[in-house]
């Protein structure tokens, strides 16, 4: 098991992102919030034990289902909150909502909205540290079904091939937006495909605090020393559909019902109990979390909207001669 202060950690994280989740899906339905929300409940803790293991200099590269990676590597709710609901104060003006979320200060360099296309921009961080040698890894967050796309298996390749110092996470929930992994995908497992390149290659339990955290940080001191990339194949599920809206009726109830019931956070907050961490010290944990989304839920109500000429700012505007 991992060490008390790193549980501590990761369940801090972990619970900012389930409350998080809780809280916009909640707005959403009073329709305080007008927004397309892609929830990540069930996910907080493969994200939030892979950013434990990181530094805040560290890149991270995730796509638009990433409220979990983007909270794990600590971009300030407040900051996000306001993207989320396109207001000025918010990481990108507002002009970004919430596919596409960058906050180099904390490590966000992007957030794509196409699946797979995360992967070549990773290789260009990671090979930015490489000539630089400045120490830093990238990690790159992904679902199965970016697998399938042509920029994973080139962009994996080429990783390996120049011992670039990236993090390849797939945070396999089983699901392509509507699609069961078996239905698109040919190989068994993700590991698979990483192990056909010659890459280093682990499956693991995402969902479990330790053992996640262990894979995260023996690719991370892997890549530090300049060995080269990994691909973590990170086994996790998804509480909601795609989007909010989707009610994952193409999820087999029993399935479901399993995956509730192995909900990673109790799981993990029971592990902080065994180890002697007070219900206490817990409480205070998720009040102070409670807090902070609050306050940054209201900063985002009232923080005001981009005024109409922002739109011609950081666009870049190409004029195309006939």
């Amino acid at each position: 098991m991992a060490d008390k202060d790193v549980l501590i950690d990761i369940f801090t994280r972990a619970d900012l992102i389930m409350q998080s989740d809780i809280k916009f899906r909640k707005m959403i339905g009073a329709g305080q919030l007008q927004i397309v929300y892609y929830p990540v409940r069930g996910q907080e803790v493969v994200s939030s034990a892979m950013m434990a293991a990181i530094n805040q200099e560290d890149y991270l590269v995730t796509i638009y289902r990433g409220l979990h990676d983007q909270l794990a590597k600590g971009i300030p709710s407040k900051d996000l909150w306001a993207e989320f609901a396109g207001k000025m104060a918010g990481t990108c003006k507002g002009k970004g909502g919430p596919m596409h979320i960058t906050h180099p200060e904390t490590g966000v360099m992007v957030t794509t909205g196409i699946v797979g296309s995360g992967i070549p921009i990773a290789n260009g961080l990671g090979l930015a540290s490489q000539l630089d040698k400045d120490g830093k890894v990238t990690v790159c967050c992904f679902g199965d079904g970016a697998t399938n796309i042509g920029a994973f298996h080139e962009g994996l390749n080429m990783a390996q091939v120049w011992k670039l110092p990236v993090i390849f996470l797939c945070q396999n929930n089983l699901y392509s937006e509507h699609t069961p992994m078996a239905y698109a995908t040919s190989s068994e497992t993700i590991k698979q495909r990483g192990d056909g390149l010659g890459m280093r290659s682990v499956r693991v339990n995402g969902n479990d605090a330790s053992e996640m955290y262990a894979a995260a940080k023996e690719a991370v001191e892997y890549a530090r020393a300049g060995n080269g990339p990994t691909l973590i194949e990170a086994m996790t599920f998804r509480f909601h559909g795609h989007l909010l809206g989707d009610t994952g009726h193409y999820i087999p109830e029993a399935e479901m019902e399993q995956a509730l019931k192995d909900d990673p956070m109790p799981i993990l907050r029971q592990q902080l109990l065994d180890i002697q961490v007070s219900e206490a010290d817990i409480a205070a944990i998720e009040a102070k979390n409670k807090e902070t989304i609050d306050e940054a839920a209201q900063f985002a109500l009232d923080a005001p909207y981009p005024p109409g000429d922002e739109y011609r700012i950081d666009v870049l505007d190409v004029e195309i001669a006939a």
